[in-house]
């Protein structure tokens, strides 16, 4: 399951927002605050773009 606290980890980390990300990305910045709900889980592919971005593996956010 994916772990939106690691993904919040890697935003304090980098020091960027989830805005910043999501226009970084492509991805629509309502799939974060969806995500942190629980309305709606990422698909793999959604978590790739992530990890490519934060330069992680895939399996870092995956709890």
């Amino acid at each position: 399951m994916f772990s939106y606290k690691k993904f919040v980890a890697l935003l304090s980390k980098n020091n960027v927002t989830a805005y910043k990300v999501a226009k970084d990305t492509g991805l629509y910045p309502t799939l974060f605050s969806d995500w942190k709900s629980g309305k709606s889980c990422p698909k793999a592919d959604k978590i790739n773009i992530l990890a490519d971005y934060f330069d992680v593996p895939i399996t870092y956010f995956i709890e």
